[in-house]
């Protein structure tokens, strides 16, 4: 963003980001220790995503994360961070049945961690829990697009409003998740031209994961972008570098100096 970064981020930097033609990065954090370095290097907003469940927890999917988790991990967060705007994830269950329980685990949250935002996945038909969200005071980002907490009723991780209808109606989403209060609207697997029609659509901040260069913001997964997780990567995801050769190749030469005795040496003793 803009040079004279404030002392802390609050919605209306986003908010003048996008109003001004500015960018803002965001990245995925489930830790203290990584969120103080993430916000040494000046990531403007801080996501405790349920995709601690696939990059920490080891499930298979996101949909067994539960409130508590997320409260766990960002209370971390939280007393990580000085300046980062820190948002959290309301998981699978806990905002679905109505608006109230929605309120209940959004207060719950951001009272037990210190975050400053939910972010909630769905698009109109979550307008009322939205709506309900902002009233008592727990501010909101709209996730529409491809919703892993919905990946069952998706068919699996697709590329999401591919055709004019989808694509319409994904326009509709975001101006209803505007119009109830969302201060945000997140975007995951969406076709670049359809997320700068929903982007020139909206006048609340953008951000992508997947849905091309034209949204005001834009998200990673941290241990995706850092290279510390293998395996195929999403066509979305750049890696910067390459930790999991880095942590491989330093904990094997430990491995290797403590079987042949040379660590600890006598600089490591007392």
């Amino acid at each position: 963003m803009a040079d004279s970064t404030p002392r802390k981020f609050r919605t209306v930097h986003f908010q003048q980001a996008k109003d001004e033609g500015r960018r803002f990065a965001m990245l995925t954090c489930y830790d203290a220790i990584t969120a103080g370095l993430f916000d040494q290097s000046g990531i403007e907003m801080l996501l405790i995503g349920d995709s601690v469940g696939n990059t920490v927890l080891g499930h298979a999917t996101t949909l067994p994360v539960t409130l508590d988790d997320i409260i766990t991990f960002s209370q971390a967060v939280v007393r990580g961070t000085e300046r980062a705007f820190v948002v959290a994830d309301l998981p699978f269950g806990s905002y679905e049945v109505s608006p109230a329980q929605a309120v209940e685990s959004g207060v719950r949250l951001v009272k037990e961690s210190g975050i400053s935002a939910v972010k909630i996945e769905g698009g109109s038909e979550y307008t009322d829990h939205v709506r309900a969200l902002v009233s008592a005071g727990v501010a909101v980002i709209g996730h529409i697009g491809f919703t892993p907490q919905s990946e069952n009723v998706l068919g699996g991780y697709r590329i999401q409003g591919r055709d004019d209808d989808a694509a319409a109606a994904m326009v509709e989403d975001a101006l209803a998740l505007q119009e109830a209060g969302a201060f945000a609207i997140l975007m995951e697997m969406v076709p670049a031209a359809v997320a700068r029609r929903v982007d020139e659509a909206l006048r609340v901040p953008t951000i992508g994961i997947g849905a091309g260069s034209d949204t005001t913001g834009q998200v990673l997964v941290w241990q995706d972008m850092l290279g510390l997780r293998q395996g195929k990567m999403a066509r979305f995801v750049k890696q910067y570098a390459q930790l999991h050769t880095v942590v491989t190749d330093a904990v094997s030469t430990y491995h290797r100096e403590v079987l042949e005795g040379s660590f600890p040496s006598e600089e490591h003793g007392y």
